[in-house]
């Protein structure tokens, strides 16, 4: 019980010192990832992407700028929160959608089976939910792990080792992600060969790494402006104590 107390205050005061905007972005982008995951972007014979990954690379780098200014455990612990709270909105949604109302887009048509079209789509598969719950749980210990570990060994705290940390967490966290979700979910019910499985979570991986690669400089400039202006330095103390 005391040690159960003292990770829930531990939780408590890391909320109220990693910036809200962060953790938004981070909630939102599992949320919609999840959410659009459901439709198919792009589909080959070696290269299959749907459109949840327009945002997944939004949560890594969330990942990776809370890992690299409170460490790895704080990561892992927002993302388990945003685990969670993505699954509080899958029930919610799937509640929704047993309710007997209609959508509008039943009053343009008129067709019930645009109706129930929405309505699995809202409400998902439980299989979805738990391949891309389970894939995101293993990879955001992966990520924040690999993260921390590649920090370890690196000297300087410039741009190029914050990539370095960065882009090799991320690549083998997505691949980890992609696997996980496509053994889970596309192998066991869609039928996927392994072949399938593997080039897909590769090339998978390599495209939601282009995202992060973009944007990657601005998130460390904001971690750099979190370390001059001493954010979360509350946190950071209380972490310091504790060892």
């Amino acid at each position: 019980m005391n040690k159960l107390k003292k990770e829930l205050e531990d939780m408590k005061l890391l909320l109220r010192n990693v910036p809200s905007l962060v953790i938004s972005l981070f909630f939102i982008s599992v949320i919609v990832m999840n959410l659009l995951a459901n439709k198919e972007l792009f589909s080959a014979k070696y290269l299959a992407l749907d459109c949840g990954f327009t945002v997944s690379w939004v949560s890594f780098l969330c990942m990776d700028m809370i890992c690299k200014h409170f460490g790895p455990k704080a990561a892992a612990k927002i993302s388990v929160l945003a685990l969670f709270i993505n699954l509080c909105v899958c029930l919610l949604f799937k509640l929704m959608s047993m309710t007997p109302g209609m959508w509008g887009e039943f009053y343009t048509y008129e067709s019930m089976d645009v109706n129930i079209a929405l309505n699995n789509t809202i409400g998902g598969s439980w299989y979805i939910v738990l391949g891309s719950s389970l894939a995101m749980f293993v990879s955001a210990l992966c990520n924040s792990g690999l993260n921390y570990v590649i920090a370890k060994r690196l000297k300087s705290d410039s741009y190029k080792d914050f990539a370095i940390r960065s882009f090799t967490s991320t690549a083998i966290a997505q691949f980890v992600d992609n696997l996980v979700f496509a053994t889970v979910v596309s192998h066991v019910f869609f039928g996927w060969t392994w072949i399938q499985v593997l080039t897909c979570s590769l090339t998978g991986a390599a495209m939601e790494l282009l995202g992060e690669v973009v944007l990657s400089p601005m998130g460390y400039r904001a971690t750099k402006k979190w370390k001059e202006e001493q954010v979360g330095q509350q946190y950071l103390d209380y972490m310091a104590a504790g060892k």
